[in-house]
């Protein structure tokens, strides 16, 4: 049993292992309870690791081979793992390789913006089986959106929807990690209030809502530049400016959801809000927002002779000819890191993280140009010494989050929510 306890607990993370080694203790001894930890165990290093012999999943769990032997075979039984070839060339006769079963559970995510609504389907192992991209109707019911998105997944895909076990949207908005209520969603004020049950009544799924830069912060965790570090705020400056703070692999929500809302951050240099909405501009006018907002990223570039059409390509081609030796690209870069740097002083000041990253099209584009020279205005401002990175996660970072959340959710229900 202590080979059973002592290697397998690496599956669990916080609450989770806390609540289980609690449940050991008041039921010592309970078969259920070690087999379940075994299979977590089995199942967390699949996903991990990809295709494994019964050999290897004894070896990397620590398990004895008879006990990895029963694992697989249960897990297989169930429908939940399946051989999935054989690996040759070694001593001896060949080994059956072991993986996740594709087919035992699927995932939707969902990611939507104020023009462009994009959404994919996965498989359990993070495969996509279907994807669409539409137009954002942002006086239209979320709910009767959210559906027709999700039977035309199902239909291109040809799955049941019963098999799909999450559903994860993500949204530019302040949401409740309570209630799930959405709080405040500037560009699409139908999605505000309790949008989440009517849409798990509409849909028949588990639904989560979740804000898109916290979860381009998870992608960041786990695909990106801040895979190792110990704490990073990811910088998202967007159509308007954001941020998401996590320590360890939690993410800082607040008490309302508004924990990172940077766009309202008071900063020196900008009116300082007084809540309301500068209509005219379609994005709040003051605040933090106003340095850095995508319209004031492009007017900055045009004061500076630096012709795009969007922010993104603004900086971009700054940044290009700043590496280049120009004087009017590194000029332009100078003075966006310094706005982009009031914000992160601010935050650094009180958190000291250890990384920023630079997120969004804008983020990723200024790249180690923008990205040094933001780093040097920080370190002018506080005491604290972030390294400061661009965003490795270049290929939708929201939705990719979104995928991410989607599977550990299914997972847990296919593989432990019947044990």
């Amino acid at each position: 049993m202590l080979e059973t306890i002592v290697f397998l607990v690496f599956g669990f993370t916080g609450g989770a292992l806390r609540s289980r080694i609690d449940h050991m203790n008041a039921n010592p001894g309970r078969p259920r309870l070690l087999r379940e930890l075994n299979d977590r165990a089995a199942v967390e290093l699949l996903a991990s690791s990809g295709v494994l012999t019964r050999a290897q999943v004894s070896e990397m769990t620590g398990l004895s081979k008879v006990t990895a032997n029963h694992v697989l075979s249960r897990l297989e039984e169930r429908g939940l793992v399946i051989k999935v070839g054989v690996q040759e060339g070694g001593r001896g006769p060949s080994a059956a390789l072991y993986g996740l079963n594709p087919s035992c559970g699927y995932v939707i995510a969902i990611e939507v913006y104020l023009d462009t609504t994009r959404a994919v389907l996965t498989d359990i192992t993070e495969g996509v089986l279907a994807e669409t991209t539409v137009s954002t109707d942002v006086t239209a019911d979320p709910a009767a959106v959210v559906h027709t998105i999700v039977e035309d997944l199902i239909q291109t895909a040809q799955i049941d929807m019963a098999r799909v076990q999450a559903c994860v949207i993500a949204l530019p908005a302040v949401i409740d990690p309570v209630t799930s209520d959405i709080r405040f969603c500037y560009d699409m004020p139908a999605w505000c209030g309790n949008v989440i049950e009517i849409l798990r009544q509409r849909l028949r799924l588990p639904v989560t809502i979740d804000n898109d830069v916290n979860l381009a912060a998870i992608a960041e965790r786990a695909a990106g530049v801040a895979s190792e570090a110990r704490n990073f705020v990811l910088v998202w400056i967007g159509r308007g400016p954001g941020s998401a703070v996590m320590v360890g692999d939690q993410l800082l929500r607040g008490t309302m959801g508004a924990a990172g809302e940077l766009g309202w951050m008071p900063v020196p240099g900008a009116v300082v809000s007084d809540g309301g909405f500068d209509r005219s501009r379609h994005e709040v006018g003051a605040a933090f927002q106003s340095l850095v907002g995508w319209r004031a990223v492009q007017e900055l570039a045009k004061r500076h002779q630096i012709v795009a059409d969007d922010a993104a390509q603004s900086v971009a081609a700054a940044a290009g000819d700043a590496a280049a030796g120009s004087m009017t690209g590194a000029a332009f870069l100078d003075e966006l890191a310094r706005r982009i740097a009031l914000g992160v002083a601010s935050i650094c000041t009180v958190l000291d993280p250890e990384l920023v990253v630079l997120g969004s099209h804008v983020g990723a584009a200024g790249g180690n140009e923008l990205a040094g020279r933001v780093q040097r205005a920080v370190a002018g401002m506080c005491l604290a010494r972030p390294r400061v990175e661009p965003s490795t996660v270049l290929d939708w970072p929201v939705l990719r989050g979104a995928v991410l959340v989607g599977v550990d959710q299914a997972r847990e229900r296919v593989f432990f929510g019947d044990l």
